[in-house]
Parts: structure tokens; sequence; C-alpha cells
């Protein structure tokens, strides 16, 4: 991967200087994994926040969302 997994909110914010690809994706959902693990929270925590509605994400990419979540869960260590 070209891009080191994000450990804190900052590193997170800074991806959003780079162009968007499927490796940019995958390091956020890891580094956001990460982070919520770091502060605590559960899978079930995580996934209620993503699945939370705002303006961002329709249904449907919030729910493809929570399932990359829930797969990186158990892949990032």
């Amino acid at each position: 991967m070209n891009y080191p997994i994000p450990t804190s909110h900052q590193e997170i914010f800074a991806l959003k200087k780079q162009p968007v690809d499927a490796e940019l994706v995958a390091a956020a959902i890891a580094g956001v994994v990460h982070i919520a693990r770091s502060e605590g929270k559960s899978l079930s925590d995580l996934t209620s926040e993503v699945l939370a509605d705002d303006r961002l994400l329709d249904q449907q990419l919030r729910w493809w969302l929570s399932q990359a979540i829930a797969q990186a869960w158990e892949d990032v260590q």
C-alpha cells in the first residue's frame, strides 16, 4: 500500500490532499478502525456512527461503508 495507515485524526484529515483511489480509501478505513480502537470504541459503536444519517452519504453508501469497516475491523490489528 502506498499510504501508511493513519494513527490520528489529523493524519486522516491530511488524506484529503491526496488524489482519491482505492488505496487511499483503504488506508482511510484502516485508520478509522485503528483510531476507534485506540479510543476504546467497539465495532458496534463505529458501525452506529457510520450508519447514522448524514448529508454526505446516502443510505446505500453508508451501508457499504459499514460493511467495509466491519471487514477492516477483522483484518486490521
